[in-house]
């Protein structure tokens, strides 16, 4: 009876030995006698046959994976440094562990060369402005080879684009100049259409004379306004040309038919010859 209780109780140890708990996150790939078997085991408590299983365990937990900087020349011949972060997981824990010795350094390894393509296959601008397709180019990229891997590509970006220094500054003289241009195109719009306004302002203001003098007065009113002590007052071009009329027509008043009469120049008394005066 002894034997028989020891018999049972190294048994139920035996059998003790092959219970694994695989986590939430986890899958486990089970391979007996070096073969897997079909099914993987989900999270929660397994067991296996001890000795004859062994069970290793495969994260499906998104993997962050940041992609060391890769140097390159564009496809207009500037140089740069890209690098860029990869998020992945395991789909298919079996294709994981038997396909692929390491599945995490064969993405790795893999979104270097890709990077590395895709950035002799675009252009500086792309690289600063176009960044959504350049992702979808690389995404398509890295998917192939890690649909053999059972590993499913979530999303994969650029993270920094580093410029030489030269080129940093030629472009913020790019970009100065567009701003200068861009000032005075706005100052040159602003100005012409103030003068549009003014010119359409000084046709209403020919019509009614008394409009001109009323702004003068305006004008008068806001300088006064300053308490200066000086006051520097406009006059009017068209007061001078009243004058001018005014002058013209009172001299020639007194000839016919409105003539201007012009009065001879006095006559010089001849001098005798042999004065010496």
């Amino acid at each position: 009876m002894t034997a028989v209780v020891i018999v049972a109780v190294v048994l139920l140890l035996w059998l003790l030995t092959g219970v694994r708990v695989v986590q939430q996150y986890e899958r486990g790939v089970v391979f007996r006698l070096g073969r897997v078997r079909g099914r993987v085991r989900e999270p929660g408590i397994t067991l296996l046959v001890p000795v004859v299983d062994r069970m290793r365990k495969v994260n499906v937990q998104v993997i962050t994976m940041p992609v060391p900087a890769q140097e390159g020349i564009t496809k207009d011949n500037v140089s740069v440094s890209v690098d860029a972060v990869l998020y992945f997981r395991v789909v298919d824990p079996v294709k994981a562990t038997v396909d692929v010795q390491n599945y995490a350094f064969a993405m790795l390894q893999v979104a270097q060369t890709s990077l590395r393509s895709i950035i002799g296959k675009s252009e500086l601008d792309d690289l600063l402005s176009g960044r959504e397709n350049l992702h979808q180019g690389l995404e398509v990229m890295l998917e192939s080879p890690a649909t053999g891997w059972g590993v499913h590509i979530d999303r994969v970006e650029i993270k920094d684009v580093s410029l030489p220094d030269s080129m940093k500054r030629s472009m913020a003289r790019q970009a100065e100049a567009d701003r200068e241009r861009r000032a005075r195109i706005i100052t040159a719009d602003g100005e012409f259409q103030a003068a549009t306004k003014l010119a359409e302002a000084a046709t209403r203001m020919a019509g009614t004379p008394a409009a001109m003098q009323l702004r003068l007065l305006q004008t008068v009113v806001e300088v006064a306004a300053e308490k200066n002590s000086t006051l520097v007052l406009p006059f009017p071009v068209e007061l001078l040309r009243f004058f001018e009329a005014a002058a013209g027509v009172a001299d020639g008043a007194g000839g016919p038919a409105g003539h201007p009469t012009r009065t001879p120049p006095p006559a010089v008394p001849a001098q005798a010859p042999g004065d010496g005066g």
